[in-house]
């Protein structure tokens, strides 16, 4: 049975966010499988699309994993759904994002398949109290 502690995925998402820190595309396209599909505000990207991200470099100063789930959707596939606060590369401000990735094993190997990003919002500007 594979590995399913919700550190285990973290450790692999962190793998992500490493590769973005570092401007690491080798890395990146070590955890990404053929068939990613990202889901961001700006709209679809497939694994080439984010990788292109990184051929300037990197993309992010720093990140955090905070308040992390994990949801088993299969025998071998997860979702692990987290909040990010990082530092983008050029700008001043910190942003946090609401992430879903969803970690599928493919030939004894774990491998993000789909990430979804949503941004955060004030709670008061979400209408909740």
């Amino acid at each position: 049975m594979p590995e399913r502690s919700t550190q285990f995925f973290v450790d692999l998402e962190s793998g992500v966010w490493e590769a973005m820190v570092s401007g690491d595309l080798d890395a990146e396209r070590e955890l990404l499988s053929a068939d990613f599909l990202g889901v961001y505000p700006s709209g679809f990207a497939t694994r080439a699309e984010h990788l292109a991200e990184l051929a300037d470099g990197p993309v992010t100063v720093s990140y955090t994993i905070v308040d992390a789930r994990l949801i088993e959707v299969s025998a071998d596939s997860v979702m692990l759904c987290y909040r990010a606060d990082h530092q983008p590369v050029g700008r001043d401000e910190p942003e946090s994002m609401y992430i879903s990735s969803l970690w599928v094993e493919r030939d004894g190997r774990w491998w993000n398949t789909f990430s979804q990003d949503s941004p955060t919002i004030p709670v008061a500007a979400a209408g909740q109290p």
